[in-house]
């Protein structure tokens, strides 16, 4: 019995100094290039979990065809919105679908003055719900977080949202992203 003790202690030891150990490499690492280093670039978008399922935000940084989107998004700085617990249905716009609007359209939203025009503009690709396209079939218009609503019309069997198509859905850790081939521009009051 005294033997099974002393292993025990030792066990407990050879943990905590490992934990220990642990802990020193993790507070003297350098930071990579998807950590924050601002004090005001906090919450959920900057942590970092190499084990669950990558949320909605970490779809789109992962992706090659979503460069201008994730631009928008840190531009805007609504990270935190895209990981929320959700879950969130994300309809994520195409490089090619940004590149399809109006000549310098993109490079004026990116301007810090339009900060809260291009946080609208990217609200209103996000509604409350894990929705698949089966779903979206079944429903006339979406609420999205910007407090708009966007139409819903159903073409070939297929849903189109505000005149997008679903060119790809990709399962998230806190909804899903639905990959589309138009931006969505809410409406003007």
């Amino acid at each position: 019995m005294k033997l099974i003790k002393q292993l025990l202690f030792v066990l407990v030891l050879i943990i905590m100094l490992y934990g220990c150990k642990n802990k020193d490499n993790a507070t003297t690492s350098t930071p990579t290039s998807t950590e924050a280093t601002s004090e005001d670039r906090t919450g959920q978008a900057f942590i970092q979990d190499d084990e669950s399922t990558p949320n909605c935000l970490q779809i789109a940084i992962g992706s090659p065809d979503h460069k201008t989107l994730v631009a928008a998004v840190q531009a805007a700085q609504v990270e935190n919105a895209l990981v929320n617990v959700g879950p969130l249905t994300v309809f994520a716009p195409t490089d090619a679908a940004f590149a399809a609007l109006p000549e310098g359209t993109v490079e004026h939203l990116m301007q810090p003055e339009q900060k809260e025009a291009l946080a609208n503009i990217l609200k209103y690709h996000v509604t409350p719900g894990n929705l698949s396209t089966t779903i979206l079939t079944k429903l006339p218009k979406l609420g999205q977080a910007n407090n708009q609503y966007v139409q819903v019309e159903v073409i070939e069997g297929k849903p189109v949202i505000g005149g997008a198509n679903i060119i790809a859905s990709v399962p998230a850790g806190n909804g899903i992203v639905h990959v589309i081939d138009k931006v969505l521009l809410p409406p003007t009051e």
